[in-house]
């Protein structure tokens, strides 16, 4: 089983390219679970929900890989959760970096806010591309900080459609 993880900012295309790649190279796509808890609770998000967020998020990927496919596309992993709890809140339970760190994925492609229009969507909050960029660079930073696999995607939605979609052909022909 491969691991793809779509990682980045708010509107920067996570969830539409994810979507992209599981049409075009089949496997199994795991959502965002916070926008699932969210629309299950209709009021501002605290950092009492952290851990409830993050724990939906890891079973609904835990789930998706017991079904061992030869594919698993994460539209988001816990270090959003990182991210948005420091971001939001200034805090963040201690349990979620080494409960990512046990976890093996083969790809990050990290989506870079430039080149695209921030979209509201309802759940959004950080429509000025500073604060996109800040998000991007940290996500970066803990990626080479922890080694792991990245691929950063840039430039128009075709040009990071043709750049993801090579980084995961890449990746299952095993390079």
């Amino acid at each position: 089983m491969k691991v793809v993880v779509l990682a980045g900012p708010e509107s920067s295309g996570k969830s539409w390219l994810s979507a992209l790649l599981q049409q075009r190279f089949g496997g199994l796509l795991v959502g965002e679970y916070v926008r699932y808890f969210i629309e299950q609770n209709p009021r501002d998000t605290c950092l009492a929900d952290i851990p409830a967020i993050a724990r939906g998020q890891l079973q609904w990927e835990d789930d998706a890989r017991a079904q061992q496919p030869e594919l698993l596309i994460l539209d988001t992993h816990l270090l959003s959760n990182i991210l948005w709890s420091q971001t939001l809140f200034g805090d963040c339970p201690d349990w979620l970096e080494p409960e990512l760190l046990k976890r093996h994925y083969d790809l990050h492609l990290l989506l870079s806010p430039e080149g695209v229009e921030w979209t509201a969507d309802g759940q959004r909050c950080q429509p000025s591309l500073a604060e996109r960029q800040r998000f991007f660079n940290d996500s970066y930073q803990w990626l080479s900080h922890h080694q792991q696999p990245v691929s950063v995607i840039t430039g128009d939605w075709q040009a990071r459609q043709l750049s993801a979609c090579a980084a995961v052909e890449q990746l299952l022909r095993g390079g």
